[in-house]
């Protein structure tokens, strides 16, 4: 296995909790241009059996899958079906529905 090495910069560290302390009372606005951020990877479109895999997970049906999704029902079923490939946000939804289900159900 390769070893990365790990280059400890104190002024860096002690530079970023600062400014996450200025954020988190309100003092500062966290941006791409003032903070390095890690971006989460992007998502791969899902198989049709995927997406049904999630709902059946949920143990809910079509028309409730979708209310919990925020689309329409034939939106969900033409996803199911392939007819259809959910993108963009609705995608990234998929994508935490799949690893966290609870999260559509929790208000």
């Amino acid at each position: 296995m390769k070893r990365k090495e790990i280059k400890f910069n104190a002024e860096e560290l002690v530079g970023s909790v600062e400014a996450f302390a200025e954020h988190v009372a309100g003092k500062r606005k966290l941006t791409l241009r003032s903070t390095t951020f890690a971006l989460p990877k992007p998502v791969q479109s899902l198989a049709p059996k995927d997406i049904e895999a999630i709902r059946k997970k949920l143990k809910v049906s079509q028309s409730v899958f979708a209310r919990l999704l925020n689309v329409p029902r034939v939106t969900a079923i033409s996803w199911e079906k392939g007819r259809r490939h959910p993108t963009g946000a609705a995608l990234r939804l998929l994508d935490i529905a799949s690893k966290k289900p609870e999260v559509l159900v929790t208000s």
